[in-house]
């Protein structure tokens, strides 16, 4: 993982440039007032520059990166980031400030638009929580830098604010040269340009692995979602034996042969039941608990049924339990409950699996590894978060084409092991038990495949297409489902203040009397003021390690909310101070702790989150596209809060903006809990295949499983 890694942190020294910019203009304004004797309405040009630059850009650019690619996207932010900085460093006047700004706003929307995008889709699944983390990190760290930076500046005699913000240049010409020369173009792009062999090479150096034929086919299919086309099939797995001793089994007829990216058969299926893309496809929950069955109807069909995935989880500790009733035969109501909660109770039929368990070892021959015998290897296709990818022949014959399989086995039962319980979440586990012979229950995804057949009879990741790149591919419901979650998180982010916080916290303090309590240390009240700036980020790091650690071990949702609820804490706080008779001392102090905690716990859920699920939700063809939009929406609330905060302050008082503050972080847990999936270990493709399948009509598992 070491590789991926550094190229990731790498993609995210534009994302330490915005933190930068957003801490020196807060901090540098009051220089810049006070040399050109700016009126208020200049001022708010200045600031708001930015914003409307990035606003236009962002309309932009997340199509022109699907048409050129991500890299030159992120090449054009560092160009725009030194050039500011030289602007600013030179600035004779007002104009040129304003100039310096614009280009600024350039930079800016560039790398807060594509640098998720890029490290969701260069990442593996299991840790892309973590690493699209490392944007977040890398502002707050440039914002800690800047109020050092700041501060220090502070206390000459004379501070240069040219300094102060020029200094940008430096770090963005280290940017340039590692985008150009270190960072590779994004696989998943290069595969929708057909690019396959510049894919394989990147692929094999970010993996650090030769063989990537696997991955490269996953990144194929994602370029034709299955959509209402997507039908749900259970069966049971065996790893590939002798294709001899299988022709002569009494059911051999029932036996799929399912194929691996370049490997021939790979796995052999018998199918235990298949549920339709119909109305009633998504009766695929089991619910856990009484209160889960009674919660769920609040959810959107979606979240019930990304949480069935992840629900497995917590039938972990039943592995042993289940493999020893599936050895005992015992099928009844015990087993059902533990069964994968990817497949319903009506389409799974009441049939006698010990029976296919049975048949199914029968085939791993006297060693138990028919590989050995001279057969195709036993591979499968481990695509990340337990899931493989394997292909079958339409209707058993391969002129009519492959249909594509997401399996996900059952981590409930482990069928026919004598390992007791081998299926995890991570896949690793699950190739074990292959490799071992084993057969195990799995759910899978079915769709027609993009792919072709090589004269070997192996599959071959050549014949991409992109469906559905244009317009009119954000009309299909997975899409248009995609969009309201995606475009909701962006604009109750800001609606939470958080954009507020960060451009007036300096006045927001000031006002509480906390530069006035620091200044009596002998430094200025403006001194003062970036000294608790800098207190502030530098308490949000540890804040974003932590959520690094959690993001793909708890979950993007549950993070969201269990943080948003600090924040309606925090502001409320704020909000009932002056109703309390405290001192000043008391009241600085109260406030300064309701900043820290709140912009620390903002930038460990919400700050990072609503970029990370955005960039995980969209088929590729039209990621761009539909971050644009997002994106979009993200720049005009933010326009909207930090434009109106002034006025809002002069009308209602700190106190009445708080007020609309917590509203707005109440609105946005709601959200999050009825419309927000967990996303944390999927596969893109297969995330995009849910949200295709989840948004049709009467797909509700809630309801169904009733």
């Amino acid at each position: 993982m070491q590789e991926i890694i550094i190229v990731a942190a790498a993609a995210t020294l534009g994302n330490l440039l915005i933190g930068w910019d957003s801490s020196t203009i807060a901090g540098g304004m009051g220089y810049i007032k006070r040399e050109f004797k700016l009126d208020p309405t200049v001022e708010g040009m200045i600031v708001s520059t930015s914003f409307f630059t990035g606003t236009i850009v962002t309309i932009f650019s997340g199509k022109v990166s699907d048409m050129i690619g991500r890299r030159p996207m992120l090449i054009g932010s560092s160009i725009m980031f030194f050039l500011s900085g030289l602007a600013m460093l030179w600035a004779p006047n007002v104009a040129f400030i304003v100039f310096s700004r614009l280009l600024d706003g350039i930079g800016i929307a560039l790398a807060v638009t594509i640098t998720p995008v890029y490290i969701s889709e260069i990442a593996p699944p299991e840790i892309r929580g973590l690493l699209n983390t490392l944007p977040q990190f890398s502002c707050s760290l440039g914002m800690f830098l800047a109020y050092i930076w700041m501060f220090s500046m502070s206390l000459l005699e004379s501070p240069s604010w040219r300094a102060m913000l020029g200094v940008v240049s430096i770090p963005s010409v280290a940017y340039f040269f590692l985008v150009v020369f270190f960072l590779p173009e994004s696989p998943p792009w290069l595969v929708s340009k057909s690019r396959i062999s510049e894919a394989r090479k990147v692929l094999q150096r970010i993996r650090g692995q030769e063989d990537v034929s696997g991955e490269l086919a996953l990144l194929a299919e994602g370029m034709n979602p299955g959509g209402e086309s997507t039908i749900i099939e259970e069966y049971i797995i065996t790893p590939a034996g002798s294709t001899e001793q299988i022709s002569n089994m009494e059911s051999a007829k029932d036996y799929i042969k399912l194929y691996g990216p370049n490997q021939g058969v790979s796995m052999i299926a018998h199918p235990i039941s298949s549920v339709h893309g119909g109305g009633s496809i998504l009766a695929l929950s089991r619910q856990g608990s009484v209160a889960g069955q009674a919660t769920a109807g609040l959810k959107d069909p979606i979240v019930n049924l990304f949480g069935s995935m992840h629900e497995s989880d917590h039938h972990h500790h039943h592995h042993d339990l289940a493999a020893q009733s599936i050895d005992q035969g015992s099928f009844g109501t015990h087993h059902d409950n533990l069964q994968a909660p990817l497949l319903s109770r009506q389409g799974s039929s009441v049939v006698d699996r010990s029976r296919f368990y049975k048949r199914s070892s029968s085939i791993k021959g006297s060693n138990g590894n028919l590989a050995a015998q001279g057969e195709t290897a036993t591979k499968a296709t481990n695509i990340g978060g337990g899931w493989q990818l394997a292909y079958k022949a339409v209707d058993g014959k391969k002129e009519g084409g492959f249909q594509r399989l997401y399996l996900h086995a059952d981590p409930s039962i482990g069928a026919g092991s004598q390992h007791g319980s081998f299926v995890g979440n991570s896949g690793t586990d699950l190739q074990l038990a292959l490799e071992r012979g084993e057969s195990f229950q799995a759910a899978a995804l079915v769709s027609q495949s993009v792919l072709a057949l090589n004269k070997d009879n192996t599959i071959k990741p050549e014949a991409v297409a992109n469906k559905g790149s244009g317009w009119g591919a954000l009309l299909e419901p997975g899409v248009k489902r995609a969009l309201i979650v995606g475009i909701g998180l962006q604009a109750l982010q800001q609606a939470a203040g958080i954009n507020g916080f960060l451009y007036y916290a300096p006045q927001i303090l000031e006002e509480a009397g906390v530069g006035a309590l620091l200044s009596s240390f002998g430094i200025t009240e403006t001194s003062a003021s970036l000294l608790v700036n800098v207190i502030i980020t530098f308490s949000m790091l540890p804040c974003i390690a932590l959520s690094m650690k959690l993001m793909d071990i708890a979950g993007r949702r549950a993070l969201l909310l269990n943080t948003i609820p600090i924040l309606i804490v925090s502001l409320s706080v704020l909000v009932l101070r002056d109703s309390f008779p405290m001192s000043s001392i008391v009241n600085a102090a109260v406030t300064a702790t309701c900043v820290i905690v709140y912009e620390s716990i903002f930038c460990m859920g919400f700050g990072v989150i609503p970029n990370i699920i955005c960039a995980e939700i969209f088929p590729t063809s039209v990621r761009g596209i539909c971050i644009s939009i997002c994106a979009l929406t993200f720049w005009i609330s933010t326009l909207i809060v930090t434009s109106s905060f002034p006025f809002l302050l002069h009308q209602i008082g700190l106190t009445g903006v708080f007020s609309l503050f917590v509203c707005g972080c109440i609105i946005a847990w709601v959200f999050v809990y009825t419309k927000v999936p967990e996303t944390k270990g999927m596969p893109l493709e297969v995330i995009i295949e849910f949200f295709a399948i989840g948004a049709k009509p009467g797909a509700d598992p809630a309801t169904m499983a009733s």
